[in-house]
């Protein structure tokens, strides 16, 4: 079995060491409670680190006055602990920081296992939250670069969409069903992949909303849901006519065109063309000729849609293209 250490682990453990240090050459009683909470605040992503630290250091402080009212106002015993967590939980998830329950009551338990409440309990108590929560939001401001592998799900992704292209010329020309398909299950693996991979480098990103690598995905998706729709129309085309051969060609042509150039807007003038072409071709003589030529219309409609969906997308930065043209886009 192959093992491997992550950042997130690497991180943690050398953040962990590193509060329970700090807080023990301080001097402070319960330092190895900064090691808890920086290990509950290390997280996959910036902004979900940020976030959760300030649940933890919210819901933290509050813990400090509310062991105060109760322990010294009813007395310091479980029952009482049981009674102030009945007040204290819904306060806290009101003020919407749940995250911070678990470690709120570490400092709960502090004071109680004290038996008091001193202002030097509570500086004491502030030092731990500080260091542990502190370290934690340090240590997280590192987060390794995705674009390589997000890159390289744009090129998984494209290669893809050129494979189940060409089933479908391969199809439309000799009615050859030997494909197994594996590229649909293939391609909805790696668009989920590639989404959420993209939405976790807009989480790693404090002053970016947005990201372009998200919205190609999100695009591709679009995309991939028509592909799905098209496919059985292409199988239900029982035998071959002269528009089937047109779109073939189209379709041949559009898949080997799934690059970094915009060239949606030149295909898109190229199905209006083959539509106005198929309106002032003969009309079928057979049921079963208006069948697939109906088909195929419905196709040609899937694929205007397919084409309008990418020449929407604005342009994708990439690290191989971006020195040449600053844009990267694809049909």
């Amino acid at each position: 079995m192959k093992f491997r250490i992550g950042y997130r682990t690497m991180k943690t453990a050398v953040g962990t060491a590193i509060s329970i240090l700090l807080a023990q050459q301080l001097g402070l009683d319960n330092f190895a409670s900064a090691g808890i909470l920086t290990i509950l605040c290390i997280q996959v992503t910036k902004r979900r680190s940020l976030r959760t630290a300030l649940d933890r250091f919210l819901a933290c402080v509050l813990a400090m006055p509310f062991s105060a009212l109760f322990f010294e106002g009813i007395s310091y015993h479980p029952i009482v602990i049981g009674l102030m967590l009945f007040f204290f939980i819904p306060t806290i998830v009101m003020l919407k920081a749940p995250d911070g329950i678990v470690t709120s009551s570490v400092i709960i338990l502090h004071i109680y296992m004290a038996g008091k409440v001193t202002m030097a309990i509570f500086l004491n108590e502030l030092g731990v939250i500080a260091i542990g929560i502190g370290v934690a939001l340090l240590i997280n401001l590192y987060m390794p670069s995705v674009d390589k592998k997000l890159q390289n799900y744009v090129s998984k992704i494209e290669e893809n969409f050129k494979i189940i292209f060409s089933e479908m010329v391969r199809y439309l020309r000799i009615g050859d069903s030997n494909w197994d398909g594996k590229e649909i299950t293939v391609g909805a693996r790696l668009l989920d992949e590639a989404i959420t991979l993209a939405l976790q480098d807009v989480e790693n990103h404090f002053l970016r909303d947005e990201d372009t690598y998200f919205h190609y995905f999100t695009m591709r998706e679009k995309q991939f849901d028509i592909i799905e729709r098209i496919l059985p129309i292409v199988t239900s085309i029982t035998h071959t006519v002269t528009q089937g051969h047109m779109i073939a060609d189209f379709l041949e042509e559009l898949s080997e065109n799934i690059h970094s150039r915009n060239t949606a807007h030149i295909y898109i003038q190229k199905l209006r063309e083959m539509k106005v072409t198929f309106e002032e071709m003969e009309l079928p003589k057979t049921r079963e000729e208006f069948e697939v030529r109906a088909a195929l219309l419905q196709l040609v409609n899937e694929m205007k849609d397919y084409l309008i969906i990418k020449s929407t997308f604005k342009g994708l930065k990439s690290s191989s293209d971006v020195n040449e043209t600053g844009r990267l886009e694809a049909n």
